[in-house]
């Protein structure tokens, strides 16, 4: 899966455009328990690079997510690579914009 997305260059606005267009992702419920962390990794494992289906399991909006009484964006957690706007968390491995947001956050 890895190879293919981050070599692409499309991704970023082909990722953008699903975004802002509306695409209805699966944002809740939050990866808040070791469970559904596996159960979401899973499903993205399966997933094989479609990059829609990615993007719906793992809850991307276009905007952070307030979540617990934190605010809950790409670009303050821990798989975020500030300087590459890359989400490194290995079963991703997708461009991302700071403000964005996956259920998948981790502080």
């Amino acid at each position: 899966m890895v190879a293919k997305i981050t070599t692409d260059e499309d991704v970023p606005g082909q990722i953008r455009s699903l975004l802002a267009g509306g695409l209805k992702t699966e944002v809740f419920p939050r990866a808040d328990s070791h469970e559904n962390v596996a159960e979401i990794i899973d499903r993205l494992r399966a997933a094989d690079e479609d990059i829609k289906a990615l993007l719906v399991i793992a809850g991307f909006t276009d905007h952070p997510v307030e979540h617990g009484g934190m605010e809950q964006a790409c670009g303050t957690c821990m798989y975020y690579l500030i300087h590459r706007h890359f989400c490194e968390l290995p079963e991703l491995a997708v461009p991302v914009e700071p403000q964005w947001s996956c259920r998948l956050w981790r502080i």
